[in-house]
C-alpha cells in the first residue's frame, strides 16, 4: 500500500533469505492465495492445483486464477450488474460455475492480460498508419474521420473510434497518452508504441464482447 492509496496483491510470496541461506537452498515461492478457496475450486471443477502453470489440461495454477479474475472484471455485464458495489468496495468475484466456463474465461483473460502488458504478438500487427512527415510535435490532439491528429498536418490513420474513446479505469488511454506529451516530439519508438496502444484497446473491446457471450454467475 502506498500513500496514494494503491494496494498491491502479489501473485506469489517469496521468502526473505540471507545470502548464506540462498547459497545453501532456494526456498520455493508460495502462491498468495487462500488455500480454502483454491481447494473449493479444485474440488468443484475436478482440477489439480499446481504452484506453476503446467501443460496438463487437468491442472490449474495461480496465473489461471488471475486470468479468470481478469476476464470477469472485463465483463461489461458484470460491471453493469455490480456497478454500485464496485464504487465502494473491492470487487466480489463469483466462483467458476463449471470447468468449461473456467477454462474459457482463463483463455480470454490471459489474452487481455498479455495485450495490456504489450507482451502479446498481436499488438505488433498494427491497424493504423502514420503517413505524413513533419516535426512530430504534439500540439492539440484531436480525432476526426478515423484520424488522430497530433498537430495540424500529422496524424495516425485508420484509428477505430472505439479505441479513441475506450476507457480503462477513469481515463481514456489513447487520448491521455498524447495529452501527456503535449509540446513534445514523438520519437520513432513513441510512434510505434502509440500504434500498439491502439491495437491493445481495439482488441480489449473485442475480447470483452467475447467474454459477455459467456454466462458468469
Amino acid at each position: 500500500k502506498t500513500k496514494e492509496g494503491g494496494v498491491v496483491f502479489p501473485l506469489y510470496l517469496y521468502p526473505e533469505t540471507t545470502t548464506e541461506e540462498t547459497i545453501l537452498k532456494i526456498e520455493e515461492r508460495k502462491p498468495n492465495l487462500n488455500p480454502e478457496i483454491v481447494k473449493q475450486i479444485s474440488e468443484k471443477l475436478d482440477l489439480i492445483f499446481t504452484n506453476d502453470k503446467e501443460i496438463n489440461k487437468d491442472t490449474f495454477a495461480p496465473i489461471d486464477i488471475l486470468d479468470y479474475i481478469y476476464a470477469v472484471l472485463h465483463s461489461q455485464t458484470y460491471r453493469d450488474k455490480y456497478k454500485e458495489f464496485l464504487k465502494i468496495d473491492f470487487p466480489r468475484i463469483p466462483y467458476p460455475k463449471d470447468r468449461e466456463t473456467f477454462l474459457q474465461l482463463i483463455n480470454l483473460g490471459g489474452q487481455i492480460r498479455q495485450i495490456h502488458l504489450l507482451e502479446s504478438p498481436i499488438v505488433e500487427k498494427y491497424i493504423t498508419q502514420y503517413p505524413e512527415d513533419g516535426n512530430n510535435i504534439v500540439t492539440k490532439p484531436k480525432y476526426q474521420d478515423n484520424k488522430v491528429y497530433i498537430n495540424d498536418t500529422q496524424y495516425f490513420n485508420n484509428v477505430p473510434q472505439i479505441a479513441w474513446e475506450f476507457y480503462i479505469g477513469g481515463y481514456q488511454p489513447a487520448q491521455k497518452w498524447l495529452k501527456d506529451r503535449k509540446d513534445r516530439k514523438l520519437e520513432f519508438d513513441d510512434i510505434l508504441h502509440y500504434q500498439k496502444i491502439i491495437v491493445a484497446l481495439f482488441e480489449t473491446n473485442r475480447l470483452m464482447l467475447e467474454i459477455d457471450k459467456i454466462k458468469i454467475e
